[in-house]
């Protein structure tokens, strides 16, 4: 039996969990020469030597074979396991922050006793903000009086029989969901009677392959230009608008992660009542526009282009409120933002009336833009 040549190589092992590359060559294997027979090879002196080097080599292999296996099977595997390994706050210090930032009181007189089913499961990415929102739910359930809250995470509440003891459906970051068509039938028959929708930041991550479950929210995530580290300028579409009252009649400046949504499933200015949006006119929010990577995706020049952030609409006999504020923790003891989001859900739970004429019709007057500098 011959052999081809073999090409000298170096096998390196690296730390999988280290931000630099720290690799280490492998000692050699023994290289015979081309047409070379095995058997026919004869004893030398630096054979022992040769053996020993390659089962040292061959064992390192497999133990590095070994712990990278092992690792693996160490990654968290089911949404119990993620989510124990994601969700870290809030401590007693952000809880006070939240607490400080919740409204203290409802902004409507509920009707009648309210309950809220907020689900909160992810199966894509999931977000650290997650712990912090349902935090300030609750909390706002306990100070305001508007509702009272369940927090869920598993598919089993998408029934007809458990969706008509509430009266919001509530998705809190939600990523990727993918209920089966029975779920979707209840989900859709909740808000087409009646019931009431809010989505807050990734819950328009949602529901590909529904397509009726992505119009119900508004559009499904087609990036982020926007980080999550960046300060943006956002345009009050409609200042004298009930759900923008925190605002108080301005445009503002804030911290977080906005969203643009796939143009085939944004369902526009026709359909929503859009509440706040980017003010494209400052430079700050062009800018991550400026890269090849965006620049193929826009049909119009950037100062154009249009990025809804939250919005309301009728569904059926049922309402949706979504912003797209919520990625960052601290987001959650924004005052201003807590107030919308609180205003949000008392116009979902029908408590709260407001104009859902979709913008294209509404005939409103110029929007406020932010202040030149945040």
């Amino acid at each position: 039996m011959t052999l081809a040549r073999c090409r000298r190589s170096c096998h390196f092992a690296s730390s999988r969990n280290s931000g630099i590359d720290r690799r280490e060559p492998l000692p050699y294997f023994p290289i015979l020469k081309e047409n070379e027979n095995i058997t026919a090879m004869k004893p030398s002196p630096k054979s022992p030597l040769r053996l020993l080097t390659s089962l040292v080599a061959g064992a390192a292999l497999v133990g590095t074979a070994l712990l990278a296996q092992q690792e693996k099977k160490a990654e968290p595997q089911t949404w119990e396991e993620k989510k124990a390994e994601k969700f870290k706050g809030p401590n007693d210090e952000q809880k006070k922050l939240i607490a400080e930032a919740v409204p203290s009181k409802a902004t409507a007189k509920p009707a009648k006793a309210r309950k809220i089913l907020a689900m909160y499961r992810c199966e894509g990415f999931i977000h650290t903000s997650i712990p912090f929102g349902n935090e300030a739910l609750s909390q706002m359930a306990e100070k305001t009086g508007a509702y009272s809250i369940d927090l869920v995470d598993t598919y089993d509440v998408f029934t007809a029989e458990n969706l008509a003891k509430y009266d919001v459906l509530l998705f809190n970051n939600t990523t990727h969901l993918k209920p089966d068509a029975a779920q979707q039938k209840a989900i859709l028959d909740f808000v087409n009677g009646g019931g009431g929708i809010v989505g807050i930041h990734a819950a328009a991550d949602n529901f590909g392959g529904w397509d009726e479950g992505v119009a119900m929210i508004g559009g499904i995530f087609n990036g982020h230009p926007w980080g999550a580290g960046g300060k943006w300028a956002f345009k009050n579409e409609d200042p004298k608008h009930p759900l923008n009252a925190a605002f108080g009649g301005k445009g503002f400046w804030h911290t977080d992660e906005i969203y643009w949504y796939k143009p085939e499933s944004f369902q526009g200015r026709e359909r929503l009542r859009v509440l706040l949006s980017l003010d494209m006119s400052k430079e700050a929010n062009r800018k991550p526009l400026d890269n090849e990577k965006t620049k193929a995706q826009l049909t119009t020049s950037p100062e154009k282009v249009d990025v809804a952030v939250s919005w309301c609409r009728k569904i059926g006999e049922g309402r949706l409120f979504f912003t797209n504020l919520g990625h960052r923790d601290d987001t959650f003891w924004n005052p201003a933002v807590m107030q919308h989001l609180l205003d949000g859900i008392q116009f979902a739970l029908g408590d709260l009336e407001a104009d859902t004429t979709p913008s294209a019709e509404a005939h409103l007057g110029e929007p406020v833009l932010a202040p030149a500098e945040g």
